[in-house]
């Protein structure tokens, strides 16, 4: 596979940190009560606690090839990734924060705590969830009737939802996710956030909890991409799980 950049390169910055954003000062812990994380300590909404270690990966990094090559997969996962939650864990170490807990739990105060909690705790978790809405068998449309009614609902239809979703991926400036989220009115939004923030922080751009995340660093796609990002975002749909967006948005209504 030809690229512009070398594997070398590409791995040598993978371990860099992000640039710390100012921190502001908001109260997200009713929100994310309202939102339902804390419910359910077991069924379907266990699924939404996320630890603090990484969790294996459900398929190999190739098989993903339909969107995302394996040597992206493979590097994103084992050097990217790994690196935030090796440091999150080490941030919680030193600011004394109990890892039995759910790490949402951190996230919905985390202006209490250091930079360094902030852009690893969220990288941890995005990246979490990212890998779980991957499938190799995925793609295709949702077919849960209370999901597909609140996308119909909300955005008209699925095809108005999609191109809603790739927009905000598209133009999210620099790097960052775009997501899908339940807002304090139960009500599914549309939204992106820079850097390693995520809706579940009380510093966040948008406040709710993730449904589905789309990781639009130039990390997650410039082997085969490159400076295409719309491209990526379009293949990408081909290997969405559905089945799990599914069930974490039904467990939360």
């Amino acid at each position: 596979m030809e690229t512009s950049i070398s594997r070398r390169t590409f791995i040598a910055n993978s371990t860099k940190t992000v640039v710390a954003v100012t921190a502001g000062v908001a109260a997200a812990g009713s929100l994310l009560e309202s939102c339902g994380t804390s419910k359910k300590a077991s069924g379907p909404a266990s699924a939404l606690r996320t630890g603090f270690a990484q969790e294996p990966l459900q398929y190999t990094y190739s098989s993903l090839d339909r969107a995302i090559d394996g040597t992206t997969m493979e590097i994103h996962y084992s050097k990217h990734a790994a690196a935030y939650a090796t440091n999150l864990q080490d941030a919680a170490k030193t600011e004394g924060v109990d890892t039995s807990k759910p790490l949402e739990d951190v996230l919905a105060r985390i202006s209490k705590f250091s930079t360094k909690m902030r852009n690893n705790g969220g990288g941890h978790y995005n990246h979490e969830l990212f890998w779980k809405s991957l499938s190799p068998s995925g793609g295709g449309k949702p077919e849960g009737a209370k999901l597909v009614s609140a996308i119909e609902s909300g955005f008209n239809s699925f095809d108005s939802f999609k191109n809603q979703f790739s927009d905000a991926g598209k133009n999210r400036f620099g790097s960052g996710w775009a997501w899908l989220f339940i807002d304090s009115d139960k009500k599914l939004r549309i939204g992106s956030t820079p850097n390693q923030d995520n809706p579940l922080m009380d510093v966040a751009e948008i406040k709710g909890l993730p449904v589905l995340g789309l990781d639009v660093w130039e990390h997650a796609y410039y082997l085969r991409y490159q400076n295409k990002r719309a491209d990526y975002i379009n293949a990408w749909w081909n290997v969405v799980n559905w089945g799990y967006i599914q069930n974490r948005y039904e467990s939360q209504i």
